[in-house]
């Protein structure tokens, strides 16, 4: 009877693991951004990489989004930051930086080169890329903004990489889901730019 049983759980031993996969079939998610991800005013749990995290785990994906936003943050930073976050080997780059150069008014073409040496490196480390654009206010000037918001979609097409048009869609403006800066998005906010790129970040995964 013994070797029975032996035998017995020889076989269904490998079948029982089998049942879940190993937690290395997790996919890491960076959010590579500034103060908007950071969650500046909310709790970190409330920021919308978080929101992220509990809705693809909703839909049954294995996931871990790392918040890797630093408030006050600018393009300038990101190769750096995206060389630290390389050992841990990412799956997704969201990179959601810019907003800080267009409010100091960097010139558009330092913002270009920092984000596509960032997205080739990125690339070069068989990490998959989403932009997430942002638009200015309309007392920036029409020909800087109409720059500025281009240069995302013209990033998108040079390196073939996903896009989110506009990441603060339906938030951006609209007092309800800003704080009183109008600038950083309230916990209602979070939870709409989560949502919002849901479906980007599914594409990717």
């Amino acid at each position: 009877m013994s070797s029975f049983l032996l035998c017995l759980s020889i076989l269904l031993g490998p079948r029982v693991g089998m049942t879940e996969p190993p937690a290395s079939d997790s996919k890491k998610i960076v959010v590579l951004g500034d103060s908007i991800a950071d969650g500046f005013g909310v709790s970190k749990a409330q920021a919308y990489p978080a929101v992220l995290e509990g809705l693809l785990k909703e839909k049954g994906f294995r996931v871990t989004v790392v918040n890797a936003g630093i408030s006050g943050s600018t393009t300038a930073s990101a190769l750096s930051r995206l060389k630290w976050q390389l050992r841990d080997k990412p799956h997704l780059l969201i990179l959601e930086l810019g907003g800080n150069d267009g409010l100091r008014g960097v010139a558009v073409s330092a913002s270009k080169k920092n984000l596509s040496d960032t997205i080739e490196l990125a690339k070069q480390n068989g990490i998959r890329v989403l932009i997430a654009g942002m638009k200015l206010p309309q007392n920036y000037g029409e020909k800087y903004r109409a720059e500025f918001e281009s240069m995302f979609r013209e990033l998108a097409q040079k390196h073939l990489v996903g896009l989110v048009p506009f990441l603060l869609e339906g938030v951006g403006g609209k007092p309800e889901y800003n704080l009183p800066d109008g600038i950083h998005p309230n916990e209602k906010g979070h939870a709409l730019i989560g949502a919002h790129l849901l479906p980007f970040v599914e594409k990717e995964l």
